[in-house]
C-alpha cells in the first residue's frame, strides 16, 4: 500500500520540453488542467500527495519519477542522463531527505532515470536506454543488492523508458506491450498483453484500490476490468507530446 506521492506543477517553459515525438507542442494550460486531474485520482486513491512547485528553469521537471527510485526502507537519488535534467535532483534532495532517514545516490559517470527502474515485489528491472548507462545501472543493482533485493539489468531495444512498455499491477501479474511480451526476463509473470494500436496504454500506475491507465485505449480498459482492476481514466495528451506517461508524473512510496 502506497501512503504517500511526490507531484511536480508544471511550469510555463514546460512546454519547450525535451521530446522524441511528433505529436507537435504541448497546449501549457492543458497540461496544468490535466496535471490537477492527476493530483485528484491520487487522492481518489487513497494517499497524501505533496505537490511541488513548478520551477522554469527546469521545463522536464513535473516528470518526478525519473529523480529517484524510493522503497519502503531507503531512496536512491538518481543522475538523470539527459544534460537538461540533471539539476532537477538539486531540488528533489531535500525533499526526500524529509521522508527517508537513509538515501543513497547514483554518481558519474553513471546515470540514470527512474523510469528506467519497475519493482515488482522484491525484485528490481533496470533498463539500459539513452537516459541510463551500464555504469548508472550497476550501481543501482549494488544499492539494492547491498539492501537485499534483486535486480536485474535489461537492455532496451525500442521502449524510450524500461515503464514505457511495462507495468506491475500487484499479485504477480504485469501489463506489457512490444518488446517485453515475449521478453525471457518476464516469462513467470502472468500478463495483460496491449495491443501495437494502444501500446501507450502499457504505462499505467496501480495505486492501492486502483489502476491509473491513459484515457483512449478501451481494448486494454477492458482487458484490465476483466482482470477484476477498477480502473481511473485520465487524459494525459500534453504529457504524451514530451515522451512521459502516467507513471512519470509521481513519485509513490
Amino acid at each position: 500500500m502506497f501512503k504517500n506521492t511526490i507531484v511536480k506543477t508544471p511550469g510555463e517553459s514546460y512546454i519547450h520540453g525535451l521530446t522524441t515525438s511528433d505529436l507537435g507542442k504541448p497546449d501549457y494550460e492543458k497540461a496544468l488542467q490535466q496535471h490537477n486531474a492527476y493530483i485528484e485520482a491520487l487522492k481518489k486513491c487513497a494517499v497524501e500527495v505533496h505537490v511541488l512547485a513548478s520551477n522554469p528553469e527546469f521545463p522536464d521537471s513535473t516528470f518526478v519519477e525519473d529523480t529517484a527510485v524510493l522503497t519502503p526502507g531507503f531512496a536512491v537519488i538518481s543522475n538523470p542522463g539527459a544534460i537538461s535534467r540533471n539539476r532537477e535532483i538539486i531540488e528533489m534532495d531535500p525533499v526526500l531527505k524529509s521522508y527517508y532517514e537513509k538515501t543513497y545516490s547514483i554518481q558519474s559517470p553513471g546515470t540514470l532515470d527512474g523510469g528506467d527502474v519497475l519493482q515488482i515485489d522484491d525484485h528490481f528491472y533496470i533498463g539500459i536506454s539513452e537516459r541510463t548507462n551500464l555504469e548508472g545501472a550497476q550501481q543501482l543493482k549494488q544499492i539494492l543488492e547491498g539492501e537485499n533485493y534483486k535486480a536485474s539489468i535489461i537492455q532496451l531495444e525500442k521502449f524510450f523508458h524500461l515503464k514505457t512498455g511495462i507495468s506491475y499491477l500487484g499479485n504477480q501479474e504485469i501489463v506489457v506491450a512490444g518488446e517485453f511480451i515475449d521478453h525471457p526476463e518476464f516469462q513467470s509473470y502472468k500478463k495483460i498483453i496491449v495491443p501495437a494500436e494502444e501500446e501507450y496504454a502499457a504505462n499505467c500506475i496501480r495505486v492501492n484500490d486502483y489502476v491509473i491507465i491513459p484515457a483512449g485505449f478501451p481494448k486494454t480498459k477492458q482487458k484490465m476490468n476483466d482482470a477484476g482492476y477498477k480502473t481511473i481514466e485520465l487524459d494525459v495528451s500534453e504529457f504524451r507530446k514530451l515522451d512521459g506517461g502516467l507513471s512519470c508524473l509521481s513519485l509513490r512510496f
